[in-house]
């Protein structure tokens, strides 16, 4: 990458974290994944009660491997003997909600899309602290920018790894790509498009928000 290239994808970045920060999001930067790892262990306490949304980024960048290090009280929805649906509500009572998010605008809004709508439930309510943790290539230009990530991307990617029977995931995009329609798109029994939300200015500072130099996630 050459230096104009990276200064420009630094300026993006410190835009998008002021705009977050306006937004009531402390914003924070790891140059990588260990960074990461360290930055999200000086948020969480040991003994904490901590739970997760669904999320390839906490996967690969190693932050869930600290979830489950044994310091944490970590409510696994993977976990043997509790159904996803009991995990999905203790998980607004935890101390420390981690997730990732779909997109980030340079405005500092989040944009998710949500199946089960148990991430988008704790990221908006329950929860102490919320710990939203993205690659750089999560940041868009804007809210239009962030529905087209989610169909051309992000929806395709999760489809095709959760082996879902959609067309996104047989096809590589939403049936409506280029529609700045959020909601609009498959009728499909395993359609994991149904809940949207915009997090916008917020009042109370528990949400913060992690971006890491890295490409990661969907």
């Amino acid at each position: 990458m050459d230096a104009h290239m990276k200064s420009t994808i630094d300026d993006r970045v410190q835009m998008t974290m002021k705009a977050l920060e306006a937004n009531g999001m402390p914003a924070f930067y790891a140059a990588d994944s260990h960074e990461a790892v360290k930055m999200v262990q000086y948020f969480m306490k040991k003994g904490d009660v901590i739970s997760c949304g669904g999320s390839v980024t906490l996967k690969k960048s190693g932050i869930q491997d600290l979830m489950k290090s044994g310091d944490y009280n970590f409510l696994d929805r993977e976990s043997a003997g509790k159904t996803g649906e009991e995990i999905y509500h203790q998980a607004l009572n935890c101390d420390v909600y981690l997730t990732g998010t779909n997109a980030i605008t340079e405005k500092g809004e989040l944009y998710n899309v949500d199946g089960n709508g148990n991430r988008v439930a704790a990221l908006v309510y329950g929860p102490e602290k919320v710990l939203v943790v993205a690659g750089i290539n999560k940041i868009v230009r804007d809210l239009d920018a962030a529905v087209f990530r989610v169909k051309t991307v992000a929806a395709p990617a999760n489809g095709k790894r959760l082996q879902k029977d959609t067309p996104c995931a047989k096809t590589g995009r939403c049936i409506y790509p280029d529609s700045s329609d959020m909601t609009k798109g498959c009728s499909s029994e395993g359609r994991m498009c149904r809940h949207f939300l915009v997090t916008g200015k917020q009042i109370k500072k528990r949400i913060h928000v992690i971006l890491i130099g890295e490409s990661l996630g969907y």
